[in-house]
C-alpha cells in the first residue's frame, strides 16, 4: 500500500492489538492479492530507528507472516518500539498469530438477546 486515503480506510477495518506492535486489518470485499502498509511513527525514534524496525518487519513477514495472510484484505502495521527489544522468533510469530487471526470470522456485535438486569427491585 502506498496512498494515504488506502492506510486510513484500513482504520476502518478490524484492530488487533499487541504489546510491540498493533494490526489493522480491512477487508476489502474482492479476490485480489492482500496488501501491506507499515507504519512507524515520528514518536518511536529517529529516522534510523524508524528504518530499522520497518526492516525487521517486512523480514518477519516475507519469511513467516506472509503465508496466513488472506486475500481481499489491507493490513497495516503499526509499530512501536519495542519491536527492536523483541527476539526475532517472537516477532515472527507474533505477527502470523495475528494475521491469522483475521482469516476467522469476526464475532457478531449485534444483541441477539436481551439479558435481565441485575439491578435489585424497588418494591419489597
Amino acid at each position: 500500500m502506498t496512498k494515504r486515503a488506502e492506510f486510513l480506510a484500513a482504520r476502518r477495518g478490524r484492530r488487533l492489538n499487541g504489546p510491540a506492535f498493533f494490526i489493522e486489518a480491512l477487508d476489502r470485499g474482492d479476490d485480489g492479492p492482500p496488501r501491506l502498509g507499515l507504519t512507524v511513527t515520528k514518536k518511536v525514534g529517529n529516522a534510523v530507528v524508524r528504518n530499522r524496525i520497518r526492516r525487521r518487519l517486512r523480514e518477519a513477514i516475507r519469511l513467516h507472516a506472509k503465508a496466513d495472510m488472506a486475500s481481499g484484505i489491507d493490513y497495516v502495521v503499526v509499530a512501536r518500539r519495542d519491536v527492536l527489544a523483541l527476539p526475532f522468533a517472537e516477532l515472527k510469530d507474533e505477527l502470523s498469530r495475528r494475521v491469522a487471526r483475521m482469516k476467522r470470522p469476526q464475532r457478531d456485535t449485534a444483541i441477539t438477546e436481551r439479558r435481565p438486569s441485575k439491578r435489585p427491585s424497588g418494591s419489597d
